[in-house]
């Protein structure tokens, strides 16, 4: 298969066509092969426009709903971004090639370990892969510019939100019925804001149902 072409439609469309415009975004999406963080027997469904199960009760998000996120989160080349739930490391491989340091998140050892591997032979030396429990966030290595959940989560649990940087931005996919609803969190000092974007339906990410909810 043509992976190499398969990805180049994929940007054009899949992505583009979704108003992502952000040309670090684009590069990124362009240049990171999908096919290598799957499963080899779905290889082949690497591209298509939907989660991609990986196993283990795991997804790769949508690259559409991943582009229009990490638009959202406007990350640049500076930034220092906490990615929750990397699983086989692709999101952590595409972050990578956008912002200086990636911190990707894993609770499950297995899908880290391989994570690890395939960054690593991607020459991805940027990410560090850490193994442990989602729902907490990472506070060792905190404050990070962006916080990005890949995947779908019932609400943001404050000491997650509260591992912002001043001027840092978390973007998920808060679940709402059948859909879950792009959120936008910004910190400005001790003052946090909340702006919502498109709905789609998106993997929950195993660690945040019905976890604590805040309120501005």
């Amino acid at each position: 298969m043509d992976f190499s072409g398969a990805r180049h439609r994929m940007v054009l469309g899949q992505i583009r066509i979704s108003r992502v415009t952000d040309p670090l975004v684009l590069n990124a999406l362009a240049t990171v092969p999908r096919e290598v963080f799957a499963p080899q027997s779905l290889q082949g469904t690497a591209y298509r426009d939907e989660d991609l199960p990986i196993g283990r009760n795991r997804y790769l998000m949508e690259p559409m709903v991943l582009a229009r996120l990490l638009q959202l989160a406007q990350i640049q080349p500076t930034d220092v971004v906490l990615d929750i739930g990397c699983a086989t490391g692709y999101s952590a491989g595409v972050l990578a090639h956008i912002a200086t340091t990636v911190v990707a998140l894993e609770s499950d050892s297995s899908l880290a370990e391989t994570a690890v591997g395939i960054l690593s032979e991607q020459g991805l030396e940027n990410v560090a892969v850490v193994t442990a429990p989602l729902g907490g966030g990472y506070a060792e290595q905190a404050p990070y510019d962006v916080i990005v959940f890949e995947g779908a989560v019932d609400s943001i649990p404050r000491d997650i939100r509260d591992q912002l940087a001043d001027g840092g931005r978390l973007v998920a996919m808060v679940q709402s019925g059948r859909f879950a609803t792009a959120t936008l969190v910004k910190r400005a000092g001790p003052v946090f804001s909340c702006r919502t974007e498109f709905e789609a339906s998106t993997a929950l990410l195993p660690g945040f149902e019905q976890t604590r909810r805040f309120v501005f």
